[in-house]
């Protein structure tokens, strides 16, 4: 098969692996391989299977209605103080957060490539700009003003092979033990390990790539023909994405260092073990998840803030080239001068943890609705799975929401 073919046949299921394999998935997955070895493996599973019932949801109800959740959430007949809450706890979560992210996931781009080459920092006295980021800001920046959605789409795909790559090949180059590895599929629990297993969950079943896919479903497929190949394309990719957030705890348990604090750490950390190879394709799967994250999160924040609010949520309209702009730039600023939106960033981490639940919920309860899926609506059998993967992102939402507020 010629690979024009094969990409064609590609749906937007790499881009959602592209939006939760960042800069923040690999620290968080780096460091739970070297806190606690192979035993949380059990929990990027979990995530795995959560991720694929939530955004199978998200695909079956987009090309089934036609529409995206941010229009289908405007067009619900109800109490108007609890829809326009939850327009606004959306608009906070998704718009400010991915703005207040978006800083993160350029910087991560920039410690990707600072293992191969150190970008120019340049001082000019009491200011100092970061060129990597600002590189990688405008790269971002270019690509998504072009309005070339399937460039951007073969561009998202290419660099997710990449990170894929990158990741796996650096776990396999680390030669873990295999029974000591399968050991950590079994669940295992302590007071110690349960920030981390909310954590590496929290990374993976992501509010705004349930909004992002419901979308992007639209642009390939054409209705409920084709929502067997939506379920392949979500499913697969989410495997491949829990497969690659799983390579990346297992190079994190080969560190012999117990004082890293960060992916870039681990990427050097790797040098005197297995060579300068293991660190040169660290870095490059470090590069690759910045630069994915730092064109979905635009992206997805343009989207669900143009549908939230009823405006042209088509790639190159005015509305969606104003929102994704004012992401990427804040973002740029932020991280090119070295700032931490910490302000921001608390805000966005409160609203995600209230819209987690909220939205998964909402899922769920509309997956079984007859009225609006017909026979594609769930069963009493997947909306008792579905009862049980809310209750998981329920106490994802609160713990979220405690350990900003201090409160554990």
């Amino acid at each position: 098969m010629k690979l024009k073919s094969l990409l064609e046949k590609i749906g937007p299921g790499p881009i959602i692996t592209a939006a939760f394999i960042g800069p923040g998935t690999v620290t968080v997955c780096t460091l739970a391989g070297i806190r606690f070895d192979f035993s949380l493996l059990w929990a990027l599973l979990l995530s795995v299977v959560a991720t694929v019932y939530l955004q199978e949801i998200s695909g079956r109800i987009g090309l089934v209605t036609g529409k995206d959740l941010s229009q289908l959430i405007r067009g619900q007949r109800g109490n108007k103080l609890a829809k326009s809450s939850t327009f606004i706890l959306i608009l906070i979560a998704i718009g400010l957060g991915n703005a207040a992210y978006q800083s993160g996931n350029i910087s991560g781009a920039n410690l990707g490539l600072s293992t191969i080459w150190e970008a120019p920092v340049w001082d000019f006295g009491k200011v100092q700009i970061q060129s990597g980021n600002l590189i990688f800001g405008i790269l971002a920046f270019l690509l998504l003003w072009s309005g070339n959605f399937k460039w951007i789409e073969r561009i998202l795909v290419a660099l997710v092979i990449v990170m894929s790559f990158a990741f796996i090949l650096t776990a396999l180059l680390t030669k873990p033990d295999l029974p000591s590895l399968l050991s950590g599929f079994i669940p295992s629990f302590s007071s110690e390990k349960f920030p981390t297993i909310v954590a590496l969950i929290g990374t993976t079943v992501v509010p705004y790539n349930l909004f992002l896919y419901a979308s992007l479903v639209n642009k390939q497929w054409k209705g409920t023909q084709d929502v067997s190949l939506m379920r392949r394309d979500i499913s697969l990719s989410v495997i491949l994405g829990g497969l690659v957030s799983m390579g990346i705890l297992i190079v994190g348990v080969a560190n012999p260092s117990e004082s890293l604090q960060s992916a870039q750490d681990i990427a050097r950390g790797l040098d005197g073990v297995f060579g300068s190879g293991a660190t040169y394709l660290m870095g490059f799967g470090l590069l690759a998840a910045g630069l994915t994250s730092s064109l979905t999160a635009p992206l997805a924040g343009g989207l669900v803030i143009c549908g939230i609010l009823g405006w042209n949520q088509e790639i190159k309209s005015s509305p969606m080239r104003v929102m994704m702009g004012v992401i990427l730039v804040m973002g740029l600023v932020f991280s090119s001068l070295g700032i931490r939106p910490v302000t921001l960033i608390t805000l966005a981490q409160l609203a995600n943890g209230a819209l987690l639940p909220i939205i998964s919920g909402w899922l769920i309860w509309k997956a079984k609705d007859r009225n609006l899926l017909g026979r594609y609506s769930n069963s009493p059998t997947q909306s008792l799975i579905g009862l049980a993967i809310w209750l998981i992102t329920l106490a994802l939402g609160v713990k979220s929401m405690m350990s900003v507020l201090g409160l554990g």
